[in-house]
């Protein structure tokens, strides 16, 4: 009797637990559609911190039974779109209809690709790999040489540097992580080619802007080139590079919160110069010996860099001339020192800041027959910066550049006593710019950029613009408008040229169109100077009576296809340019096509992976119209 009573007990105990747990179950229920109204399948639903939730099926209607009760957050998540958060209490969580709104940061989204080529395993469209650098075959790894494949700029092999769309080479400003390079070239003279001065092995992002580039940079009538060094190294590794002009060697080390990369490079021309004599005589042939570094430290919200580089430079040669029977006896002298350091964190999920400085010191011993010229120059660049992220539809960057110069030469000869002279030169800059993306398809970047010089005494104003819309889900067109200021070059600031800033306007329209490791991209640009340098005589000097009365205009077509999938381990790409440009400047006595321009350039690399040797074999086909001369 005892032992019914006691199973009867337990029954009406167990049926009212689960009565209990019957009556605790809640129904969550409802829609998800799109921002344009369509149902939503396959996002996923479920209650923050627990295992109840379910999948939206092909009309959009979600529907699962819960425990929980109180208040909970509902969270619905798809790719593409942001993910939805809504916090009540269960027993309200029902019959809801919720719209998401679109990711404006997901890969499918616009991006403003207006006279920008980017190359980085962050960037959502790349034309160029870092890799590249180093596997071109023309480039012979140098970051200029490789660039030099794409459109928008003018083989002068002659000389080594980067000339855009008819700009003079100092037209093209290089930053290292956001800091200015002053001298980004090693040292040379005529005809003998410069290269860039620092290793493309440190570096994983590159972003390289033919025109319209962003407000956070000045100085550049043509275009800027931004190199960012690798923030996490993957490994310990060492690095060989061997080519035909000179060889290299690098080392990664990494701890546990901080790395240090190490790179050392010899180059010597004289072998090349004993199997390819040209028409100079060389007394010493070229040779450069260099060596940079770059130290990291992972901080909980932010990442310090500090890099280095030296290099020095000599050779001595006889260049044959047509106005000097026995040539022309060039002998240099070259010392460069390059730092920076820079510091990038969050200040929270929605403020980034951004710190740094650098300092520049080259030194330059030239002899031109029996005319002796030394120069040094000290530079300087500090800049801080903030981004603030209202949004995903809206940010704002913001921030300062200070730079400063002081130039000094002297110059003395067999007839001329020693002469001193030179310059110091504080520019301040500020600037401001917002990305405002109105949606996937449609995207705007606007900025202004404020400098005061007081070398020349001079304020200037450059707004610029640019404005993104997708045509379809792999194309695009952009469109671009800015205002650039630069001052006068440093062989007329030193001889005390006070001018004001030679300026320039650009206008781009891009097409781009991206899908399945192809690339196509079409840029039609015109751009207008104004305020150009002008001068009478034959060469520059101390007695030079300067002007700013030249003026000119640039305007082109580029094309770009790269494909690294129709054909098994191959990838090519092809560069086409049309430029036709003309300038009154200098001491021009008309306005002509600039020697350094060549109408047409195209160019085509190609690469192909053999995969048992585990090696790669390039080739690259560079062929350019004739430039213009002057016949004496």
């Amino acid at each position: 009797m005892k032992t019914n009573l006691i199973n009867h007990f337990l029954f009406i105990s167990v049926s009212l637990f689960i009565s209990g747990m019957l009556n605790a179950q809640q129904v969550v229920n409802g829609i998800v559609l799109s921002s344009n109204g369509t149902p939503v399948e396959g996002a996923n639903v479920y209650l923050e911190g627990t295992y109840d939730g379910t999948s939206t099926d092909i009309e959009g209607n979600f529907k699962f039974t819960t425990s929980e009760s109180s208040t909970q957050t509902l969270v619905i998540s798809f790719v593409s779109f942001e993910t939805f958060r809504l916090t009540s209490e269960v027993e309200k969580m029902q019959n809801l209809s919720i719209a998401l709104k679109d990711d404006l940061g997901s890969l499918d989204t616009v991006v403003i690709s207006a006279g920008t080529f980017e190359a980085g395993d962050n960037s959502k469209v790349s034309v160029l790999k870092p890799l590249d650098v180093v596997t071109t075959a023309s480039a012979l790894g140098d970051f200029v040489g490789a660039l030099q494949t794409l459109p928008g700029t003018s083989t002068v092999a002659e000389d080594g540097r980067l000339f855009v769309r008819g700009g003079e080479a100092g037209e093209s400003q290089i930053f290292i992580d956001g800091i200015r390079v002053f001298t980004p070239y090693t040292a040379s003279t005529n005809n003998i080619p410069s290269r860039g001065r620092y290793s493309p092995f440190l570096f994983d992002g590159i972003t390289f802007s033919t025109g319209g580039y962003s407000a956070e940079y000045g100085q550049a009538l043509s275009s800027v080139l931004l190199l960012k060094t690798i923030d996490e190294p993957a490994q310990n590794q060492t690095d060989i590079s061997v080519m035909s002009v000179g060889l290299g060697l690098g080392k990664t080390q990494v701890w546990d919160k901080s790395s240090i990369s190490f790179n050392t490079s010899y180059i010597n021309l004289a072998p090349y110069i004993a199997l390819f004599p040209d028409r100079n005589e060389w007394e010493k042939p070229f040779q450069a010996i260099g060596a940079e570094t770059v130290f990291r430290r992972k901080f909980n919200n932010g990442l310090l860099k500090a890099y280095a580089a030296y290099d020095a430079t000599n050779f001595e040669l006889t260049q044959a001339d047509i106005n000097v029977a026995d040539g022309v006896h060039f002998k240099l002298k070259n010392k460069n020192f390059y730092t920076n350091v820079s510091y990038e964190g969050q200040l929270d999920s929605n403020w980034n800041i951004f710190g740094g400085g650098s300092y520049t010191r080259a030194f330059n011993d030239i002899k031109v027959t029996d005319q002796f010229i030394e120069n040094v120059d000290n530079s300087i660049h500090l800049k801080t910066k903030v981004r603030k992220r209202f949004s995903n539809k809206f940010k704002l960057n913001f921030g300062a550049d200070y730079f400063y110069t002081d130039f000094n030469e002297s110059y003395s000869s067999q007839t001329v006593s020693k002469v001193e002279y030179g310059y110091n030169n504080p520019l301040a800059a500020a600037f401001a710019e917002t990305d405002i993306i109105f949606s996937k398809k449609l995207a705007a970047k606007i900025g202004l950029r404020m400098e005061y010089g007081s070398l020349l005494n001079e304020f200037t104003l450059s707004p610029r613009a640019s404005l993104a819309y997708k045509t379809s889900k792999h194309g695009q067109l952009s469109l671009a408008y800015g205002d650039f200021y630069q001052q006068p070059f440093q062989d007329v600031l030193k001889f005390g040229g006070m001018l004001e800033s030679p300026k320039t306007k650009h206008y781009i329209l891009n097409y781009q169109y991206s899908h399945n490791n192809r690339i196509f991209r079409a840029e039609v640009y015109r751009k207008d100077y104004q305020d150009l340098v002008t001068y009478s005589d034959e060469f520059t000097t101390l007695n030079t009576d300067f002007g700013n009365n030249g003026y000119g205009y640039a305007q082109g077509i580029d094309f770009f296809w790269r494909d690294n999938q129709s054909i098994k381990n191959t990838d090519y790409w092809v560069s086409y340019s049309y430029l036709d440009t003309e300038r009154f400047y200098l001491n021009y006595p008309n306005a002509a096509t600039p020697p350094v321009v060549n109408k047409h350039n195209l160019s085509v690399v190609g690469k192909y992976w053999i995969d048992d040797w585990r090696s790669q074999v390039g080739f690259t086909y560079i062929l350019s119209s004739g430039r213009t001369y002057t016949d004496p």
